[in-house]
Protein backbone atom coordinates (compact mmCIF):
# COMPACT_ATOMS: atom_id res chain seq x y z
CA UNK A 1 0.00 0.00 0.00
CA UNK A 2 1.37 3.42 -0.96
CA UNK A 3 1.49 5.92 1.90
CA UNK A 4 1.23 8.74 -0.65
CA UNK A 5 -2.23 7.48 -1.67
CA UNK A 6 -3.63 7.62 1.84
CA UNK A 7 -5.79 10.52 3.10
CA UNK A 8 -3.66 11.64 6.05
CA UNK A 9 -1.73 14.90 5.76
CA UNK A 10 0.48 13.56 8.55
CA UNK A 11 2.02 10.99 6.22
CA UNK A 12 5.40 10.55 7.95
CA UNK A 13 3.68 9.99 11.32
CA UNK A 14 0.93 7.93 9.65
CA UNK A 15 3.49 5.70 7.96
CA UNK A 16 5.38 5.11 11.21
CA UNK A 17 2.24 4.21 13.17
CA UNK A 18 0.82 2.01 10.41
CA UNK A 19 4.13 0.19 10.21
CA UNK A 20 4.02 -0.54 13.94
CA UNK A 21 0.40 -1.72 13.67
CA UNK A 22 1.34 -4.17 10.92
CA UNK A 23 4.32 -5.60 12.82
CA UNK A 24 4.00 -8.61 15.15
CA UNK A 25 3.28 -7.71 18.78
CA UNK A 26 6.35 -6.18 20.34
CA UNK A 27 6.09 -3.35 22.85
CA UNK A 28 3.35 -0.84 23.53
CA UNK A 29 3.31 2.16 21.20
CA UNK A 30 2.90 5.59 22.81
CA UNK A 31 1.76 8.50 20.62
CA UNK A 32 2.94 11.56 22.52
CA UNK A 33 2.42 15.17 21.52
CA UNK A 34 0.63 18.43 22.30
CA UNK A 35 -3.11 18.98 21.97
CA UNK A 36 -4.75 19.52 18.60
CA UNK A 37 -1.99 18.10 16.42
CA UNK A 38 -4.01 15.14 15.14
CA UNK A 39 -3.06 12.19 17.36
CA UNK A 40 -6.62 10.88 17.54
CA UNK A 41 -7.32 11.55 13.87
CA UNK A 42 -4.19 9.80 12.64
CA UNK A 43 -4.73 6.74 14.86
CA UNK A 44 -8.29 6.43 13.57
CA UNK A 45 -6.95 6.53 10.02
CA UNK A 46 -4.45 3.83 10.91
CA UNK A 47 -7.23 1.65 12.36
CA UNK A 48 -9.15 1.99 9.09
CA UNK A 49 -6.20 0.73 7.07
CA UNK A 50 -4.53 -1.77 9.40
CA UNK A 51 -6.91 -4.60 8.54
CA UNK A 52 -7.25 -5.86 12.13
CA UNK A 53 -10.13 -5.84 14.60
CA UNK A 54 -9.76 -2.89 16.93
CA UNK A 55 -11.18 -1.20 19.99
CA UNK A 56 -10.78 2.54 20.61
CA UNK A 57 -11.59 4.15 23.98
CA UNK A 58 -10.88 7.60 25.40
CA UNK A 59 -10.62 8.65 29.02
CA UNK A 60 -10.90 12.33 28.11
CA UNK A 61 -14.42 12.58 29.51
CA UNK A 62 -14.36 9.92 32.22
CA UNK A 63 -13.24 11.94 35.25
CA UNK A 64 -13.67 9.91 38.39
CA UNK A 65 -13.38 6.51 36.72
CA UNK A 66 -11.04 4.02 38.34
CA UNK A 67 -8.64 1.49 36.89
CA UNK A 68 -11.42 -1.00 36.23
CA UNK A 69 -12.35 1.17 33.25
CA UNK A 70 -9.01 0.20 31.70
CA UNK A 71 -9.64 -3.48 32.41
CA UNK A 72 -13.04 -3.23 30.72
CA UNK A 73 -11.55 -1.74 27.56
CA UNK A 74 -8.80 -4.34 27.53
CA UNK A 75 -11.34 -7.16 27.84
CA UNK A 76 -13.33 -5.70 24.95
CA UNK A 77 -10.24 -5.68 22.75
CA UNK A 78 -9.39 -9.25 23.70
CA UNK A 79 -12.93 -10.31 22.80
CA UNK A 80 -12.65 -8.61 19.40
CA UNK A 81 -9.33 -10.29 18.54
CA UNK A 82 -9.19 -12.64 15.60
CA UNK A 83 -6.53 -15.15 14.61
CA UNK A 84 -4.06 -12.33 13.92
CA UNK A 85 -4.90 -10.43 17.09
CA UNK A 86 -6.40 -6.96 17.49
CA UNK A 87 -5.44 -3.36 18.22
CA UNK A 88 -6.41 -1.57 21.43
CA UNK A 89 -6.18 2.22 21.57
CA UNK A 90 -6.38 3.98 24.95
CA UNK A 91 -6.63 7.75 24.46
CA UNK A 92 -5.82 10.16 27.35
CA UNK A 93 -5.46 7.17 29.67
CA UNK A 94 -3.18 9.14 32.02
CA UNK A 95 -6.33 10.76 33.44
CA UNK A 96 -7.22 7.50 35.18
CA UNK A 97 -5.56 7.35 38.63
CA UNK A 98 -3.05 4.52 38.83
CA UNK A 99 -3.39 3.78 35.12
CA UNK A 100 0.19 2.61 34.58
CA UNK A 101 0.04 -0.18 37.18
CA UNK A 102 -3.13 -1.58 35.63
CA UNK A 103 -1.71 -1.34 32.10
CA UNK A 104 1.47 -3.11 33.27
CA UNK A 105 -0.55 -5.90 34.88
CA UNK A 106 -2.71 -6.49 31.80
CA UNK A 107 0.23 -6.21 29.38
CA UNK A 108 2.29 -8.72 31.35
CA UNK A 109 -0.74 -11.02 31.55
CA UNK A 110 -1.00 -10.92 27.75
CA UNK A 111 2.73 -11.52 27.38
CA UNK A 112 2.55 -14.60 29.62
CA UNK A 113 -0.46 -16.00 27.75
CA UNK A 114 1.02 -15.37 24.29
CA UNK A 115 -1.65 -12.85 23.31
CA UNK A 116 -1.20 -10.97 20.02
CA UNK A 117 -3.08 -7.88 21.24
CA UNK A 118 -1.29 -4.69 20.15
CA UNK A 119 -1.67 -1.64 22.38
CA UNK A 120 -1.45 2.04 21.44
CA UNK A 121 -1.54 4.73 24.14
CA UNK A 122 -2.21 8.38 23.27
CA UNK A 123 -1.46 11.38 25.42
CA UNK A 124 0.71 14.40 26.08
CA UNK A 125 4.42 13.66 26.44
CA UNK A 126 5.25 14.92 29.94
CA UNK A 127 2.16 13.48 31.58
CA UNK A 128 2.70 10.04 30.10
CA UNK A 129 6.47 9.77 30.26
CA UNK A 130 6.73 11.49 33.63
CA UNK A 131 3.81 9.65 35.21
CA UNK A 132 4.06 5.94 34.68
CA UNK A 133 5.94 5.01 31.56
CA UNK A 134 9.48 5.38 32.87
CA UNK A 135 8.55 3.75 36.17
CA UNK A 136 5.86 1.07 36.00
CA UNK A 137 6.20 0.40 32.27
CA UNK A 138 9.96 0.58 31.81
CA UNK A 139 11.07 -1.61 28.90
CA UNK A 140 7.53 -2.16 27.67
CA UNK A 141 6.95 0.86 25.41
CA UNK A 142 8.20 2.83 22.45
CA UNK A 143 7.39 6.53 21.99
CA UNK A 144 6.24 7.92 18.63
CA UNK A 145 6.38 11.72 18.76
CA UNK A 146 3.52 13.57 17.04
CA UNK A 147 4.72 17.17 16.63
CA UNK A 148 2.98 20.38 15.59
CA UNK A 149 2.03 20.68 11.94
CA UNK A 150 4.75 22.12 9.73
CA UNK A 151 4.60 24.46 6.76
CA UNK A 152 4.38 21.67 4.17
CA UNK A 153 1.36 20.11 5.89
CA UNK A 154 -0.47 23.43 6.34
CA UNK A 155 0.26 24.36 2.73
CA UNK A 156 -0.91 21.03 1.32
CA UNK A 157 -3.97 20.70 3.56
CA UNK A 158 -5.17 24.32 3.77
CA UNK A 159 -3.36 26.28 1.09
CA UNK A 160 -1.26 28.37 3.50
CA UNK A 161 1.44 30.51 1.90
CA UNK A 162 4.62 31.30 3.82
CA UNK A 163 3.44 34.53 5.45
CA UNK A 164 0.17 33.03 6.64
CA UNK A 165 2.00 30.03 8.08
CA UNK A 166 4.44 32.31 9.91
CA UNK A 167 1.57 34.18 11.58
CA UNK A 168 -1.15 31.54 11.99
CA UNK A 169 1.18 28.63 12.65
CA UNK A 170 0.30 24.96 12.52
CA UNK A 171 -2.98 24.18 14.27
CA UNK A 172 -5.29 22.44 11.77
CA UNK A 173 -8.51 22.61 13.79
CA UNK A 174 -9.12 26.30 13.07
CA UNK A 175 -7.10 26.76 9.89
CA UNK A 176 -10.27 27.36 7.90
CA UNK A 177 -11.28 30.28 10.18
CA UNK A 178 -8.20 32.49 9.76
CA UNK A 179 -10.31 34.97 7.77
CA UNK A 180 -11.92 35.87 11.09
CA UNK A 181 -8.85 36.68 13.16
CA UNK A 182 -10.78 37.45 16.34
CA UNK A 183 -12.51 34.07 16.25
CA UNK A 184 -9.23 32.32 15.47
CA UNK A 185 -7.38 34.07 18.32
CA UNK A 186 -10.18 33.29 20.76
CA UNK A 187 -9.94 29.61 19.88
CA UNK A 188 -6.16 29.51 20.35
CA UNK A 189 -6.27 31.35 23.69
CA UNK A 190 -9.31 29.71 25.28
CA UNK A 191 -9.96 26.34 23.67
CA UNK A 192 -6.34 25.39 23.21
CA UNK A 193 -3.99 27.26 25.56
CA UNK A 194 -6.30 27.37 28.58
CA UNK A 195 -7.40 23.76 28.06
CA UNK A 196 -3.79 22.58 27.88
CA UNK A 197 -2.80 24.47 31.02
CA UNK A 198 -5.89 23.75 33.12
CA UNK A 199 -6.65 20.15 32.07
CA UNK A 200 -3.25 18.75 31.10
CA UNK A 201 -0.81 20.54 33.38
CA UNK A 202 -2.56 21.86 36.49
CA UNK A 203 -4.84 18.88 37.11
CA UNK A 204 -2.13 16.27 36.73
CA UNK A 205 1.04 18.03 37.91
CA UNK A 206 1.71 19.74 41.27
CA UNK A 207 1.84 23.50 40.60
CA UNK A 208 1.93 25.75 43.65
CA UNK A 209 1.39 28.99 41.71
CA UNK A 210 -0.97 28.41 38.77
CA UNK A 211 -1.38 32.15 38.14
CA UNK A 212 2.40 32.44 37.80
CA UNK A 213 2.45 29.55 35.32
CA UNK A 214 -0.16 31.25 33.14
CA UNK A 215 1.61 34.60 33.32
CA UNK A 216 4.92 32.94 32.48
CA UNK A 217 3.38 31.42 29.37
CA UNK A 218 2.10 34.83 28.26
CA UNK A 219 5.56 36.30 28.90
CA UNK A 220 7.19 33.56 26.81
CA UNK A 221 4.85 34.34 23.92
CA UNK A 222 5.68 38.05 24.15
CA UNK A 223 9.44 37.40 24.30
CA UNK A 224 9.73 34.35 22.06
CA UNK A 225 13.12 34.36 20.37
CA UNK A 226 14.74 36.43 23.11
CA UNK A 227 17.09 35.60 25.98
CA UNK A 228 15.75 36.43 29.45
CA UNK A 229 17.37 35.67 32.79
CA UNK A 230 15.12 34.18 35.44
CA UNK A 231 15.67 37.28 37.58
CA UNK A 232 14.49 39.48 34.73
CA UNK A 233 11.48 37.21 34.26
CA UNK A 234 10.60 37.57 37.93
CA UNK A 235 10.79 41.33 37.56
CA UNK A 236 8.48 41.22 34.55
CA UNK A 237 6.10 38.86 36.35
CA UNK A 238 6.12 40.92 39.57
CA UNK A 239 6.14 37.74 41.63
CA UNK A 240 8.07 36.88 44.76
CA UNK A 241 8.97 33.45 43.44
CA UNK A 242 12.41 32.14 42.57
CA UNK A 243 14.34 31.06 39.51
CA UNK A 244 14.05 27.37 40.38
CA UNK A 245 10.24 27.59 40.32
CA UNK A 246 10.30 29.38 36.96
CA UNK A 247 12.71 26.84 35.49
CA UNK A 248 10.36 24.06 36.61
CA UNK A 249 7.36 25.80 35.04
CA UNK A 250 9.24 26.34 31.78
CA UNK A 251 9.98 22.61 31.77
CA UNK A 252 6.29 21.81 32.28
CA UNK A 253 5.38 24.06 29.35
CA UNK A 254 8.08 22.43 27.25
CA UNK A 255 6.69 19.01 28.00
CA UNK A 256 3.22 20.16 26.99
CA UNK A 257 4.60 21.19 23.58
CA UNK A 258 4.12 24.92 24.16
CA UNK A 259 7.34 26.69 25.22
CA UNK A 260 11.00 25.79 25.56
CA UNK A 261 13.85 27.54 27.33
CA UNK A 262 16.85 26.99 25.05
CA UNK A 263 20.23 26.69 26.75
CA UNK A 264 23.31 28.64 25.78
CA UNK A 265 25.80 26.62 23.76
CA UNK A 266 29.13 26.09 25.51
CA UNK A 267 31.75 23.42 25.74
CA UNK A 268 30.89 23.15 29.44
CA UNK A 269 27.68 21.40 30.48
CA UNK A 270 27.78 23.26 33.80
CA UNK A 271 27.82 26.63 32.05
CA UNK A 272 24.93 25.57 29.79
CA UNK A 273 22.70 24.68 32.72
CA UNK A 274 23.56 27.91 34.53
CA UNK A 275 22.80 30.12 31.52
CA UNK A 276 19.79 32.33 30.98
CA UNK A 277 17.24 30.62 28.72
CA UNK A 278 16.16 31.75 25.30
CA UNK A 279 12.36 31.48 25.32
CA UNK A 280 10.81 29.89 22.25
CA UNK A 281 7.22 28.86 21.56
CA UNK A 282 6.73 25.62 19.63
CA UNK A 283 4.06 27.06 17.34
CA UNK A 284 3.94 30.67 16.09
CA UNK A 285 0.14 30.62 16.43
CA UNK A 286 0.66 30.91 20.19
CA UNK A 287 2.64 34.14 20.04
CA UNK A 288 0.33 35.65 17.40
CA UNK A 289 -2.85 34.90 19.36
CA UNK A 290 -1.43 35.99 22.72
CA UNK A 291 0.15 39.17 21.33
CA UNK A 292 -3.14 40.39 19.87
CA UNK A 293 -1.69 42.16 16.82
CA UNK A 294 -3.43 41.53 13.52
CA UNK A 295 -1.74 39.74 10.63
CA UNK A 296 -1.24 43.03 8.76
CA UNK A 297 0.04 44.90 11.82
CA UNK A 298 2.47 42.09 12.61
CA UNK A 299 3.90 42.12 9.09
CA UNK A 300 4.25 45.91 9.19
CA UNK A 301 6.28 45.81 12.43
CA UNK A 302 9.75 44.70 11.34
CA UNK A 303 10.89 43.81 14.88
CA UNK A 304 7.82 41.70 15.65
CA UNK A 305 7.89 40.05 12.23
CA UNK A 306 11.59 39.29 12.63
CA UNK A 307 10.95 37.54 15.97
CA UNK A 308 8.11 35.62 14.35
CA UNK A 309 10.40 34.43 11.56
CA UNK A 310 13.11 33.44 14.04
CA UNK A 311 10.57 31.59 16.18
CA UNK A 312 9.27 29.68 13.14
CA UNK A 313 12.78 28.45 12.35
CA UNK A 314 13.43 27.45 15.96
CA UNK A 315 10.05 25.72 16.20
CA UNK A 316 10.81 23.82 12.98
CA UNK A 317 14.01 22.52 14.56
CA UNK A 318 12.21 21.55 17.80
CA UNK A 319 9.32 19.86 16.01
CA UNK A 320 11.78 17.93 13.85
CA UNK A 321 13.28 16.34 16.94
CA UNK A 322 16.31 18.57 17.50
CA UNK A 323 17.22 20.34 20.74
CA UNK A 324 18.75 23.63 19.58
CA UNK A 325 20.60 26.03 21.81
CA UNK A 326 21.81 29.56 21.22
CA UNK A 327 25.17 31.32 21.59
CA UNK A 328 26.00 34.76 22.91
CA UNK A 329 29.14 36.48 24.10
CA UNK A 330 28.92 40.18 24.91
CA UNK A 331 27.36 41.82 21.84
CA UNK A 332 27.86 38.81 19.55
CA UNK A 333 24.99 36.35 19.19
CA UNK A 334 23.93 33.36 17.09
CA UNK A 335 20.22 32.56 16.92
CA UNK A 336 20.48 28.74 17.08
CA UNK A 337 23.19 26.16 17.58
CA UNK A 338 22.42 22.51 16.84
CA UNK A 339 24.63 19.60 17.86
CA UNK A 340 24.34 16.30 16.02
CA UNK A 341 26.55 13.20 16.20
CA UNK A 342 28.41 14.48 13.14
CA UNK A 343 29.08 18.05 14.20
CA UNK A 344 27.86 21.48 15.30
CA UNK A 345 25.89 23.92 13.14
CA UNK A 346 25.29 27.59 13.95
CA UNK A 347 22.24 29.20 12.29
CA UNK A 348 21.51 32.89 11.92
CA UNK A 349 17.97 33.82 10.85
CA UNK A 350 16.98 37.01 9.06
CA UNK A 351 13.73 38.33 7.66
CA UNK A 352 15.56 41.02 5.69
CA UNK A 353 16.39 40.64 2.02
CA UNK A 354 20.02 41.46 2.70
CA UNK A 355 22.22 41.11 5.75
CA UNK A 356 25.60 42.64 4.99
CA UNK A 357 27.25 41.79 8.30
CA UNK A 358 27.09 38.58 10.35
CA UNK A 359 29.38 39.28 13.32
CA UNK A 360 27.82 36.58 15.48
CA UNK A 361 28.41 33.80 12.97
CA UNK A 362 31.94 35.05 12.28
CA UNK A 363 32.84 35.12 15.97
CA UNK A 364 31.30 31.69 16.57
CA UNK A 365 33.24 30.23 13.64
CA UNK A 366 36.49 31.66 14.99
CA UNK A 367 35.87 30.13 18.42
CA UNK A 368 34.62 26.80 17.09
CA UNK A 369 36.50 26.31 13.80
CA UNK A 370 35.14 22.79 13.30
CA UNK A 371 31.55 24.06 13.25
CA UNK A 372 29.38 24.80 10.25
CA UNK A 373 27.58 28.13 9.82
CA UNK A 374 24.32 28.77 7.97
CA UNK A 375 22.24 31.83 7.14
CA UNK A 376 18.50 31.21 6.85
CA UNK A 377 16.61 33.90 4.95
CA UNK A 378 18.00 36.92 3.15
CA UNK A 379 20.82 35.85 0.85
CA UNK A 380 21.20 32.50 2.58
CA UNK A 381 18.94 29.45 2.43
CA UNK A 382 15.50 30.71 1.38
CA UNK A 383 13.20 30.68 4.41
CA UNK A 384 10.46 28.85 2.53
CA UNK A 385 12.87 26.15 1.39
CA UNK A 386 14.20 25.66 4.93
CA UNK A 387 10.73 25.33 6.46
CA UNK A 388 9.60 22.90 3.77
CA UNK A 389 12.55 20.55 4.22
CA UNK A 390 13.90 18.21 6.87
CA UNK A 391 16.54 20.20 8.80
CA UNK A 392 18.85 17.20 8.50
CA UNK A 393 19.45 18.37 4.94
CA UNK A 394 21.29 21.43 6.25
CA UNK A 395 22.85 20.32 9.53
CA UNK A 396 26.34 18.96 9.97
Amino acid sequence: MSIASLPSFRRPVFGTILGRAEEPRGVMQVLAGPRQVGKTTVIRQVLEHAGLPNHYATADEVAGYDREWIRAQWMAARAAAGADGAILVLDEVQKIPGWSDMVKFLWDEDTFSGSTLKVFILGSAPLLVGRGLTESLAGRFEVICVPHWGFAEMRDAFGFDLDHFLYFGGYPARASSIGDEERWSDYIRNALVETTISRDVLLLTPVTKPALLRTLFALACAYSGQVLSYNKMLGQLQDAGNGTTLAHYVELLRGAGMVSGLQKYSGSQVRRKASSPKLLVHNTALMSAMRGLSFVATKDDSDVWGRTVETAVGAHLLNSGYQPGYWRERNREVDFVVETPTGVTALEVTSARRKDSLPGLAEFASRYPESRTLLVGGQGIPLEEFLLSDPARWLA
